[in-house]
């Protein structure tokens, strides 16, 4: 229930993720780059199916915050990512099984990738969204009424915070929201499978292949798309004008 990720795996995951995060979530491209380069080096990561978890495991759920235009300028270095996890343990004294994504959608469905590969620990088959929205409040384990704290930031001057407690799930966002590494609450391994989304990983994977399979053989990717998903097409349509007054 653990096997190892394959560098051929990067690009549908890049691309699964794009789909997943219907719109929102970032671009996954300098993730995607930033992992093929700590494959490049010899690093790698395992993908671990979350029923694999005892109830006890300490699991670490991370993220990149921020506006995603702002990202692409302020780049979130890995080790930022490795860095507010070992923040996290350092704070709750808790050594992490392995760590997960808190949205599949969009960029963030490689940040645990890249904290993986750092610290060479496994990433969970899971995310907390099974796409991606803007805001933590709006996650499964938000909804299952988890504790949302404490929560670790690195930022992009490798300033370090760690926010040991939060009124609400809406003030814990409102917090960290900048251009950082964030380590959210540490999840069990027992919460992880009753409240996470599991799965989502090889979801998103299996999805960017089959498009890229399409793209390959010059066939069309949405049929390609609705064929995996056993989709419908509900309407078809054509943008002509964009107004981005407000």
């Amino acid at each position: 229930m653990i096997r190892d990720f394959d560098e051929s795996e990067i690009d549908p995951l890049a691309v699964g993720a794009w789909i997943l995060g219907t719109g929102g979530g970032g671009s996954p491209y300098l993730a995607q780059l930033n992992l093929k380069k700590l494959y490049k080096d010899g690093k790698r990561v395992k993908l671990m199916d979350p029923l694999a978890l005892d109830d006890d495991d300490a699991v670490a759920v991370v993220s990149k915050m921020g506006a995603p235009l702002v990202g692409q300028e302020r780049l979130v270095d890995p080790a930022h990512l490795a860095r507010a996890m070992q923040l996290m343990e350092e704070f709750t004294g808790r050594k992490f099984r392995a760590v997960m994504s808190v949205e599949i959608g969009g960029g963030n469905a490689l940040s645990p990738f890249l904290a993986g590969a750092m610290l060479d620990i496994p990433v969970i088959d899971a995310d907390a969204m099974g796409r991606a929205y803007p805001e933590a409040q709006m996650t499964s384990f938000a909804i299952g009424d988890l504790p949302m704290y404490p929560l670790t930031l690195v930022d992009c001057r490798d300033n370090e915070a760690i926010v040991a407690k939060a009124a609400s799930w809406k003030w814990m966002e409102r917090i960290s929201g900048s251009t950082s590494a964030t380590c959210k609450a540490p999840r069990t391994g027992k919460e992880v499978k009753e409240w996470g989304v599991l799965h989502t990983v090889t979801k998103a994977t299996s999805l960017g292949r089959a498009v890229l399979e399409a793209r390959a053989a010059h066939s069309d990717p949405i049929d390609a798309v609705l064929a995996h998903e056993k989709g419908k097409v509900l309407f078809k349509g054509k943008i002509s004008d964009v107004d981005r007054t407000t």
